[in-house]
């Protein structure tokens, strides 16, 4: 018996000569390739079988269903008209955005779509928007950042604190914050979402999970931030027992790092070659929810979803720390998700992509640029736009036209006039670079109330 395990192995077990071959040959190259054949084949003879008793495992699971229930493949085709949709700020959002959420509008598993007033191109489903599916999940709709959220800590503190401590600030943030793909805290921390089972039961996981906690704690590059920062609420909050007033708070922009990155990359590609599509909207291939892959994909982007949570969690609980002292309220949310809600009655897979969840009564951050304020909001449970609002203010130019067109003597003055202070930052994070926020914020009034407002005053970014 020779080392390496081939298809004729699995016909000579007397698998049908069928697309299982073909999917326990890339499982098992995926998750296996370094243990011995003979245990390999013992296995998968038990997976021949009994299938059905491999139903959702990490390795043989998709195996298992080839055997029962193959996926179909078949290429897909758009459907003649959208379905119903509605788009905010209309005249502030470009067109090829528009054209993104045109195409999405019209696939065969669309039942409602929507566009925020922040929304510009991106790929797949545009930045901004957001899809209500049937019973399937498209990765590229939640984005290759799982997870990327907000979370703003109110600290036990008055904005006042603020003043002349500029130094002491500064150094906070420089020494227990980490940014882009190799900064690190220096000190790891244990979280018991490293725990989580599907960490081990999911092979891919299990295989990042390493990455993951060398991460734990740290910060994307590109748009990413954490800043002090003074946050003004406009009226008593029993909900969150705060009063009326002003507090020293933390506000942290990021995602799921690595670990995001790698579950989006690979489930994206199992969704192209499983749902093939016309080539302008490929990005756009979904997995259905009552595939293998569609669970596990669901799964998965679960889990990195809670790590990217307890990435700003560790954040706050260090900054906290060094500050010496508590924290008061945490605001939080997602925008980079998909989520099962009722629409218009009818469970659906719900897509934000850049967009808040802004279901009646729930809370969410809405930040602007660097020297722009930021808004703490309630939202309105509007169902024209899926219960969403904006995540931001939204790009105005792209990152190529802010190193073509901008300065960083012009940045630098921005920053000067705002009275912010900046550590870290490139160009195409410049405050020129964004929408202005308050428009934005005006645009969406029948999303979202605003309760309060924060103002940056020493930010943090990657180099």
């Amino acid at each position: 018996m020779g080392s390496k395990l081939s298809g004729k192995d699995l016909i000579k077990l007397g698998f049908p000569q069928t697309n299982a071959i073909n999917i326990a040959l890339g499982q098992i190259a995926r998750y296996r390739k370094r243990d011995k054949k003979e245990r390999i084949l013992m296995e998968a003879k038990e997976v021949l079988v009994h299938p059905e008793q491999f139903m959702g495992h990490g390795t043989w699971g998709k195996l298992a269903e080839g055997l029962i229930k193959p996926v179909e493949v078949r290429m897909q085709q758009l459907l003649a008209q959208r379905v119903p949709f509605t788009i905010f700020g209309e005249n502030e959002i470009d067109e090829q955005a528009k054209r993104q959420l045109y195409d999405a509008l019209k696939l065969p598993i669309a039942v409602q779509g929507a566009l925020m007033p922040d929304a510009h191109a991106g790929y797949g489903l545009p930045i901004g928007g957001v899809l209500a599916t049937n019973n399937a999940v498209i990765p590229y709709a939640v984005g290759v950042d799982i997870g990327c959220r907000m979370s703003l800590s109110v600290f036990d503190l008055p904005a006042s604190f603020m003043k002349g401590k500029d130094f002491q600030l500064r150094n906070i943030l420089k020494e227990h914050t980490a940014f882009g793909p190799y900064e690190v805290q220096k000190t790891k921390a244990e979280h018991a979402v490293l725990d989580d089972p599907r960490f081990r039961d999911l092979p891919l996981l299990k295989s990042l999970r390493a990455k993951a906690y060398k991460q734990l704690g740290s910060s994307g590059s590109g748009n990413h931030f954490v800043e002090f920062g003074s946050v003004q609420l406009l009226a008593d909050r029993p909900d969150l027992q705060l009063g009326k007033g002003e507090y020293l708070a933390l506000l942290s922009h990021s995602g799921s790092r690595g670990l995001g990155a790698q579950v989006a990359k690979h489930y994206s590609y199992l969704a192209q070659k499983q749902c093939p599509l016309p080539k302008q909207v490929q990005q756009l291939a979904w997995l259905d929810l009552d595939t293998h892959d569609g669970q596990e994909y669901w799964l998965a982007m679960n889990l990195v979803a809670d790590y990217a949570k307890a990435c700003h969690d560790d954040i706050h609980r260090r900054i906290a720390k060094a500050l010496g002292t508590r924290v008061l309220a945490n605001i939080e949310n997602h925008h980079n998700l998909a989520w099962k809600e009722l629409v218009s009655g009818e469970e659906c897979i719900v897509h934000r992509k850049g967009a808040t969840p802004a279901s009646a009564g729930t809370l969410g951050i809405i930040p602007g640029s660097m020297a722009s304020p930021g808004f703490l909001v309630e939202g309105k449970g509007n169902p024209l736009s899926l219960q969403s609002a904006s995540h931001g203010a939204g790009r105005l130019m792209s990152r190529g036209a802010c190193k073509e067109k901008l300065s960083r003597a012009a940045m630098s003055n921005s920053l000067q006039e705002a009275g912010i202070t900046l550590i870290g930052g490139t160009l195409d994070e410049a405050p020129m670079a964004y929408k202005d926020i308050h428009k934005v914020m005006q645009l969406q009034e029948e999303l979202v109330s605003v309760i309060g407002v924060f103002s940056p005053k020493i930010v943090r970014m990657d180099k």
